[in-house]
This record gives C-alpha cells, sequence and structure tokens, in this order.
C-alpha cells in the first residue's frame, strides 16, 4: 500500500464538564486527527491523543504534529509501498514520540483493514462483541459535587468508577464514595502525584477494597513502585510508566506492578498493545485500557483492543457524552454498561464530516517531495 497524500487537522472540542486531574483541568480537547488516502483509494483516519502541553507526557499537540511532518511521514514517504506492520520499524531511528508514531501506524492499519474488509478487532484478536464500560472521574470542587457526579455516572449504567486523587484528596473522598456504594468497583489514579515518602499514606487507602491504586508515583520509579507494591495490600497498577513492551516486561520483572493500563497511544500503537497485552497473558497479570478523552476515532479502536481475552478489568471506555455532546463520528451509546465493539471494516465508524470541518482550526495536506 503506498501513501499518496496525509491530511492534519487541529480540532477543539469543548469538554461535556470540566475535567481536573493532579497535573491541572481541561475545559477542551485539543487534538491533531490525521486522514492518509493511498494509491489505491482507501481512506484511514487516526487521532493523536497527545495534549496541548507537555503534562501527562513529553508530547504535545505542536510538537507532534512538527516531528510528524519533520521527520515521521517523510520516512515513510520514502519508504514507499508499506504495511502497518511495518511501521514500527520505519520509524525506530527516531527516538520517543510514541504518540506521533501511534497516529500514524494506525491510520495506515485503518486504511489496509479497509482494502482487505477486515475489522480492526478481527485483526487484533477480540474475542469479544462488547465491552464493560468504566467512567474516570475527575477531581471535584467539593465532595457534594463528587457524590452527584458519581451517582449520575452509576445511574447511567456504567460498570466501574476510577477516582482522580492527589495529596489532599484521597482518603476522604475514596472513603465517601465507597460508603455510598460498597459493592461497586472502584479504583483510584493518582497521576504520579505522590513520592516515596507517601506509602504510609497509601497504605490507608487499604481498607476500601480498591481494585487498583493507578501510577501513584513518578513514572521513571518503577523501583519506588515495587517498594510501594510490597508494603500495600491494594494492587499498583503502572499507567505513564508503561512506554513500550520492554518497559512492561522490565515493570513486571521488578514486580513494581500486578496490573497493567495499556494505552496504544503511551505506547506507540495498537501492534504493541498487543504485544505487552500478550505478555502480561503469559504471566497471569490482568490489562485495561485507558482513555485520553479520546473522540470516536480513537475509541473505536480502544473498544476493539479491549475486546482481546487479557482485558479482563473495565476500562476508560466511556460512552461519547461522557465527554462530549457531539462526536465526530457516529456516537458510542453505553447499552446496560457495555459498548459494542464495531464490526465494520477498519476502525468501523463514520466520520461526521461536516462537524469535523467547523471544530478544524488548522489544516494541512502533505505529499512525498
Amino acid at each position: 500500500m503506498k501513501i499518496k497524500e496525509v491530511e492534519i487537522r487541529t480540532i477543539e472540542l469543548p469538554l461535556v464538564r470540566p475535567f481536573r486531574t493532579s497535573f491541572g483541568t481541561q475545559l477542551d480537547r485539543e487534538l491533531l486527527v490525521m486522514k492518509i488516502t493511498t494509491h489505491e483509494g482507501a481512506q484511514g483516519w487516526a487521532e493523536c491523543v497527545a495534549m496541548s502541553e507537555p503534562l501527562y507526557s513529553p508530547e504535545y499537540t505542536a510538537g507532534c504534529q512538527d516531528v510528524m511532518e519533520r521527520f515521521l511521514l517523510p520516512a515513510i514517504f520514502e519508504f514507499g509501498d508499506i504495511r502497518p506492520e511495518e511501521v514500527a520499524g520505519v520509524l525506530k531511528p527516531f527516538l520517543s514520540h510514541q504518540m506521533s508514531k501511534a497516529t500514524i501506524e494506525t491510520a495506515i492499519l485503518d486504511a489496509q483493514l479497509k482494502l482487505d474488509g477486515i475489522s480492526f478487532g478481527s485483526y487484533l484478536g477480540a474475542n469479544k462483541t462488547e465491552v464493560d464500560c468504566g467512567v474516570s472521574v475527575g477531581i471535584a470542587k467539593s465532595i457534594d459535587a463528587l457524590v452527584e457526579e458519581v451517582s449520575q455516572y452509576i445511574s447511567e449504567g456504567y460498570r466501574r468508577i476510577k477516582l482522580k486523587i492527589e495529596p489532599g484528596w484521597d482518603l476522604e473522598p475514596v472513603s465517601v464514595i465507597r460508603g455510598l456504594w460498597p459493592d461497586i468497583p472502584l479504583q483510584v489514579d493518582a497521576n504520579q502525584a505522590y513520592s516515596r515518602n507517601d506509602i504510609d499514606l497509601l497504605k490507608q487507602l487499604d481498607p476500601f477494597n480498591l481494585l487498583l491504586i493507578e501510577q501513584p508515583l513518578d513514572e521513571h520509579d518503577v523501583l519506588g513502585h515495587a517498594l510501594l507494591s510490597a508494603a500495600v495490600e491494594t494492587p499498583i497498577c503502572l499507567d505513564e510508566s508503561i512506554t513500550s513492551f520492554e518497559a512492561a516486561r522490565d515493570a513486571l520483572a521488578l514486580k513494581a506492578t500486578t496490573v497493567i493500563n495499556i494505552k496504544p497511544g503511551r505506547v506507540g500503537g495498537y501492534l504493541e498493545s498487543v504485544r505487552i497485552h500478550d505478555l502480561c497473558v503469559e504471566h497471569d497479570i490482568a490489562v485495561w485500557c485507558g482513555g485520553m478523552l479520546e473522540t470516536g476515532i480513537g475509541r473505536a479502536a480502544n473498544v476493539a483492543l479491549a475486546a482481546l481475552p487479557g482485558f479482563t478489568l473495565p476500562g476508560d471506555t466511556s460512552a461519547s457524552s461522557r465527554y462530549y455532546k457531539r462526536d465526530i463520528t457516529n456516537p458510542f451509546v453505553m447499552e446496560d454498561g457495555r459498548l459494542r465493539v464495531p464490526t465494520g471494516p477498519g476502525i468501523g465508524v463514520d466520520i461526521d464530516h461536516d462537524f469535523l470541518d467547523e471544530i478544524t482550526s488548522a489544516r494541512k495536506i502533505i505529499t512525498a517531495s
């Protein structure tokens, strides 16, 4: 398959409600949407999950577009006839930039699967037709506001609640939510907000019967997570620390985690995600699919990934309405706490081109020189 041209759009979507984590508050979602057109006439779509500022990861939207235009896409054009499985190898000489690489690989994969008439789920190895939905709840203005928000999501049918926490917003909100809903699957996510000095504090979360504590320490402190895992009863889950198959392998070897959150953008794409999934299945480690406030493009691919057999915990695979009043694809609608895995060729969703044009703030066409 040969790439004829690549279109990169910057879009801006307002969130239904502000989303606050330990690294900041988002009011809208700026992201890059990529469309590739092949000489065979296929179109492949993907979105870059990097945020507008380098707060969650070193990557950010403007930087991603620059590295894609300046280095990654020229390498793809120079390679010529390419299959999705070859993309990672072609881009390997360029260090890091997993989210940018994932965008290109996903768009090429979508186009190839459309040509082949194969769905994303079938290609990746999905064995489920629907997946359980979890929801991520940001740091609220007050306990009452948190209770109101969680109550809404539970009434909508979400099968797992994740609370964002940070120092000063941890034990009380968890205690209140667990007390009101003693049986709901509940987990917390710190986004690196704590340090090794907080191990005694984090041990106080053990009585609340949490599924896991997600990324409590700095992403580079894998040893610290191993020490924490040995000190607490609640399973420790790594997110930001898992940037590749090798990172996952080493974290497991160090016993720094017993659960892994797989985010395709963070690890460089869906093919690398499957490698990590297979590693975890081999070691009997639970995995789940994290979210990055994706539109329907990224959500469709994530739902397909979450349908693989090793994904035994509900992920951040929320309905479109959790974040956006209007999606850029046909919306994902939750039924009985689950989302159906798309079955059409490629990612299996239709693009709302009129709305996409309406929210596009910049657009660029890139071709082989």
